[in-house]
């Protein structure tokens, strides 16, 4: 975190704070305790954090365009007295949903969720949840504010049953930090069904692929790093950005393994097999970088815009409905094809739970019915349509 900086917080010097990498808070030089986070996306929200009998609290006071600075700095004063006073922070009924959702980015996603998760939450927060019935107080929301908004989403239902579910955890959290009773409104609304698309290239398309990247790259129509970005989803199976962040410190050519310390599921070792070794072998590297895919425009930062990359290339290659996820689809397609177990592809893919990897089932099965076919051919060539030999009777 960039070092506090200390400030009179107004709405002139709120207006002019920015920071390039990483959130940083500013504290006001006037009360002490009193302070603004800064991220890097621009937002900017109004905090409390002072101490009552050797605990320290941290509460949010709301976001900066929804509340002024005059108005923070008030609600700063009277929330350092509460806390003080061995009171909680806010009193029930007085906190709105935006106000709620603000705590809940700052207090909980900021905490314990990765970046590109906390940009989806962040996401569906504003451009839904917040305009819809944020200005509603936490205590006075009822069922019917939820079913509107998944009402007002049914066209895009992914993104209405993801709204469902953080506002589910909004007044789980509203419950718990004592700013609600009366259970939560989000509990017997149902989600939509969503389509699972589940799309895998086959040997000739994989072919196909392979020799449009190559052509593509040697006509300089596609940079090396997208390119083997590409390459290297197709031979591991990784998450896109299990690859798009990968660091050299990650790569153990020697042993063939990349060591991810923080993929999706947690630290784990992906074996690298010859074919994804040598990509990594011939990538040139920039000295000082540790970026193994850094970014074309910013090489001093990861690959940023591998989806524009992805496009051209699947529009020259025809595959326009293939999406870059659909290469770790494939990759598992092709292990139950060889003959691989389900257990087996869930380790392959860093899946904790078996239930991820269930939704190959029905490949295995098509994969042990070609196999049972396969026996059954080479017996019934023996024991069909084969003439029974004659014996013949003893001189």
């Amino acid at each position: 975190m960039a070092k506090l900086k200390y400030r009179t917080i107004s709405k002139r010097t709120v207006d002019a704070l920015s920071v390039e990498d990483r959130d940083a808070v500013f504290w006001d030089d006037r009360i002490p305790g009193f302070g603004v986070r800064v991220y890097p996306s621009g937002s900017k929200m109004y905090v409390v954090q002072t101490r009552h009998r050797g605990k320290s609290r941290r509460v949010t006071l709301g976001r900066h365009g929804v509340i002024t600075a005059d108005q923070a700095r008030k609600k700063a004063a009277e929330t350092i007295n509460r806390i003080k006073s061995g009171e909680e922070p806010v009193e029930r009924g007085s906190v709105t949903v935006a106000e709620l959702a603000a705590r809940y980015l700052e207090e909980h996603v900021d905490v314990r969720c990765k970046e590109s998760t906390q940009r989806m939450y962040r996401s569906v927060v504003e451009r839904f949840i917040v305009p819809s019935y944020g200005g509603v107080a936490v205590e006075e929301v009822e069922r019917k504010h939820i079913n509107a908004l998944h009402l007002d989403l049914r066209h895009i239902p992914y993104q209405a049953n993801r709204a469902l579910e953080i506002g589910s955890k909004l007044f789980n959290l509203a419950e718990e930090w004592k700013l609600r009773t009366g259970g939560n409104p989000c509990k017997y609304v149902r989600k939509y069904r969503e389509e699972k698309r589940e799309r895998f290239l086959t040997e000739a398309e994989f072919r196909h692929l392979g020799a449009v990247l190559t052509e593509m790259e040697a006509a300089g129509r596609l940079p090396v790093y997208p390119a083997a970005a590409i390459r290297l989803l197709m031979l591991t199976g990784c998450r896109r950005n299990e690859i798009v962040e990968l660091q050299w410190k990650h790569v153990e050519l020697a042993s063939g393994e990349l060591r991810l310390a923080d993929s999706k599921t947690g630290a784990r070792l992906v074996p690298l097999s010859p074919a994804a070794a040598r990509v990594l072998a011939e990538l040139p590297r920039i000295e000082g970088n540790p970026w193994v895919i850094p970014g074309t425009k910013k090489p001093e930062k990861p690959l940023s815009d591998l989806n524009h990359y992805w496009d051209r290339v699947r529009a020259e290659a025809d595959l326009a409905d293939v999406r870059l996820h659909d290469l770790r689809h494939s990759f598992a397609s092709r292990a139950l094809a060889l003959g691989e177990s389900l257990s087996m592809i869930g380790k392959l893919l860093g899946h904790n739970k078996i239930e991820t990897t269930s939704r190959y089932a029905h490949l295995a099965r098509d994969s042990i019915k070609a196999s049972s076919a396969r026996v059954a051919d080479s017996i019934g060539a023996d024991i069909l349509n084969t003439p029974v030999p004659t014996e013949t009777a003893p001189a």
